[in-house]
């Protein structure tokens, strides 16, 4: 048997392997290199930067902390059966104590509060009865969350700058709760609630994540490969170019100035699924012998061979990936350019470094060391006649099932809603861990989604008693909605002061009142640090409403940010003094609503730019649209399948399965750019029957071998602690698996749909 391929393509890789042994070093300069660069890629998880800081949002919100600069807020529930008596006041009242001799954390509770007005000293059995008093005599501590039926609160803020003090800060403040529980006091358990605790442990997790997944994945590819080829040289070939492959990959970040984030896993677990699968092609085409004179002669056939198709493939794969550029989410944006850049290097080490290898390795062909097979031809010849005679059906099937997963995705409108989406923080961090069930135990009855509203004024008139009225009866109308848990601004400040003072927490209406209460308010921030939080200090220029509720409750994703700003716009129509005030929702909370708002425009525009990139590159490489398109079933069928397979499954939309059309389309078109490459090798000499067994005798089962490496790989996340992760593991496997499927079914028989000699009886 001859291998088709262009001379001169032989003749480029005839230099090549002549060259192996330079290639080769070459390649270990440049891996050293990506190690020493990967070891230099810094970690962040962080919430708040998951969306890019050119975003109008993004924007306003960073001008806003620059005014409202503020520390990690925690909080610390000690539970007890009644978290006012006696004893557990006093135990409260030691660990705030403790707690407060922390560098850079301040703590505060009812205890603090109490004091400023009151006793300093040891709490008294009066003394407590009269502090039980003063905390039921006001919702203000249940809506601030200090205190609840079953548990005191300790407030606290934390003063850091970097990772490594939060966690040491964090490691200060277990030490003095933690061992409370066993203590045989009055607290039954200790909750840790906030951001500080869940951003440790998705760092960690970030870390580790690709260190715990790439040997699980090699040990796999390493025994398939040994199964399949049995040959230790070609595992070390196949191993040996990977692991500088994906060295190199990971060691661009530090080039391009990216970071590890909550999705960067995926960057070099992509590029070693890719990168194997197209070695899987090559090599699997070197296995075939030929009438080749020499053994070079072979070798320089095989790879010119499979040069065009694996070129098509893995450039169509990185302008996919690159594609996801259009995405305003952060972490997705840069993992699909990072992976874009690694698959380019990638595609380099195929086509030298291992061909070198498999030269200098002498890695044996199929005549040499492994049987052929019979099960496989046996297979192909029932495929092509039953693929000929069932293919509308199959066609048919398959466009039904892509219209189910579509309605999955997209939603029937008053049938079926769309597939639910979620960036909440706490969907990245692993159900089972404590922080995270502390801190579902808070949300539940407290909430935990705040909103900021940044009221700015014309510089000097922050402090206004007029604006500061109208700030506190848009207030008070928030507050009104059961779904709003607590409202914190400059007027909620005078609340507790004036509870503190009179025992009494509502304010004066009547505009008379105002001018003392500003004033007050004025004396309280220079002696309260607190207290400024709320208001613009520097320039008296702006005010800050910290608004927090359960955005569950009003509906879909952003409806309590609409809620807010509807407020707030009815408050500025019927208020005078709001009238040349600006008001924006702005903060964190802001920024996650945006992100959910965009996860599915990233999907279905990335996904769009993927599909038309994977065509045109079908096209140019094919000159045949209808053809292409039907040979593009497969992808699209797994892809909108597994919509099916979410939905049954209930996992929602997140930073990680928003990825999953780019991810599989990018994949699995490999598949069907070498099935149909040689499709047409066959095409050209026979009939469709006889082009269709070419094309599956030579692709088939390197097809099945890739599919098997990339559901494998990505299988490996769903042991990952990161939720989203492990979803996205799991999606992609089972669409690599819908994807093979199709392959051998709904691919053959759209060949014969479009085939002119369909009619023709198969031999």
């Amino acid at each position: 048997m001859s291998v088709p391929a262009s001379p001169k393509v032989i003749e480029i890789f005839l230099r090549v392997l002549r060259l192996r042994r330079w290639i080769v070093g070459a390649f270990l300069i440049l891996t050293v290199a990506g190690i020493y660069g990967a070891s230099r890629v810094p970690d962040d998880p962080a919430i708040d930067r998951l969306i890019v800081a050119g975003d109008p949002v993004a924007r306003a919100t960073l001008d806003f902390e620059r005014v409202f600069p503020e520390g990690d807020e925690a909080l610390i529930m000690l539970e007890s059966p009644d978290p006012l008596s006696l004893a557990a006041l006093r135990a409260a009242s030691r660990v705030e104590t403790d707690l407060a001799k922390i560098p850079d954390v301040e703590a505060h509770s009812i205890l603090t509060l109490y004091r400023r007005a009151r006793s300093a000293g040891e709490i008294s059995p009066d003394e407590a009865a009269r502090l039980r008093t003063f905390a039921t005599g006001t919702q203000l501590f249940r809506r601030s969350g200090l205190l609840g039926d079953h548990y005191f609160g300790i407030a606290l803020e934390l003063h850091v700058s970097s990772p490594a003090e939060r966690d040491r800060t964090l490691e200060a403040i277990d030490s003095i709760v933690l061992p409370l529980e066993a203590s045989g006091g009055p607290f039954t358990a200790v909750r840790r609630v906030g951001s500080p605790w869940l951003e440790a442990w998705l760092e960690r997790r970030t870390g580790s994540a690709t260190k715990r997944f790439m040997p699980l994945f090699g040990i796999f590819l390493m025994t398939l490969v040994l199964i399949v080829y049995r040959s230790w040289r070609a595992l070390g070939a196949i191993v040996l170019t990977l692991g500088a492959v994906v060295a190199m990959a990971v060691g661009l970040a530090d080039v391009f100035g990216w970071s590890h984030t909550v999705v960067s896993t995926l960057v070099p677990l992509t590029v070693m699924v890719t990168t194997t699968a197209t070695l899987v092609y090559i090599h699997s085409r070197y296995m075939e012998p030929d009438d080749a004179p020499t053994l070079l002669d072979h070798h320089a056939r095989a790879l010119a061979n499979k040069f065009l198709p694996c070129t098509a493939s893995m450039f169509a794969t990185a302008v996919g990936f690159a594609a996801l550029a259009v995405s305003d989410i952060r972490p997705v944006r840069q993992m699909g350019l990072w992976t874009a850049c690694g698959l380019i290097v990638a595609w380099v080490g195929c086509f030298t470094l291992f061909p070198a290898l498999q030269s200098l390795l002498r890695t044996p062909m199929r005549s040499e060391r492994v049987p052929a097979g019979r099960w496989f031809p046996r297979f192909v010849d029932v495929l092509v006649p039953a693929s000929r005679r069932y293919r509308r059906p199959l066609v048919g099937a398959a466009v039904v099932l892509m219209l189910c997963g579509a309605a999955s995705l997209f939603g029937i409108p008053g049938k079926i809603a769309p597939l639910p989406l979620e960036t909440d923080a706490l969907t990245y961090v692993n159900p089972s861990e404590r922080v995270a069930q502390d801190t579902r135990r808070f949300e539940q009855t407290n909430g935990l989604d705040v909103l900021d509203l940044w009221l700015q004024t014309p510089p000097g008139h922050a402090l206004d008693p007029d604006f500061l009225r109208a700030v506190e009866r848009l207030t008070s109308r928030l507050e009104q909605d059961p779904r709003i848990t607590a409202v914190d601004g400059p007027t909620s400040v005078l609340r507790w002061a004036r509870y503190v003072e009179s025992g009494s927490d509502q304010l004066p209406t009547e505009s008379s009142a105002w001018p003392k209460l500003a004033a007050d308010l004025e004396q309280i921030m220079l002696t309260e640090p607190g207290a400024r939080k709320y208001v613009d200090v520097t320039n008296l220029a702006s005010v800050r409403l910290s608004i927090r509720g359960r955005a569950e409750l009003f509906g879909r994703t952003g409806a309590m940010r609409k809620f807010v700003e509807q407020m707030w716009a009815a408050a500025q129509s019927d208020e005078p003094a709001l009238r040349a005030v600006h008001g924006a929702v702005v903060g964190k909370g802001a920024l996650s609503t945006e992100i959910t708002e965009r996860l599915v425009p990233t999907l279905t525009e990335s996904f769009a730019l993927t599909a038309t990139v994977i065509f045109l590159a079908f096209l140019i490489v094919f000159r045949s649209p209808s053809a292409r398109l039907m040979t593009m079933i497969p992808s699209l069928f797994a892809i909108l399948s597994v919509f099916i397979v979410m939905r049954v499954a209930g996992i929602p939309l997140n930073i990680a399965t928003i990825l999953i059309g780019s991810t599989v389309l990018g994949a699995t078109e490999n598949d069907q750019i070498h099935f149909f490459y040689h499709f047409q090798e066959g095409r050209s000499t026979g009939s469709t029957a006889d082009a269709l067994r070419h094309a599956l005798l030579i692709a088939g089962r390197p097809i099945l071998f890739a599919t098997l490496i990339n559901a494998s790989g990505f299988l490996a996340l769903a042991l990952s602690d990161l939720p989203p992760m492990r979803q996205f593991g799991i999606v992609s496997s089972s669409a690599f698996v819908l994807a093979l499927l199709a392959d051998f079914t709904a691919l053959p028989a759209a060949l014969w749909i479009v085939s002119r000699d369909e009619r023709r009886a198969v031999p």
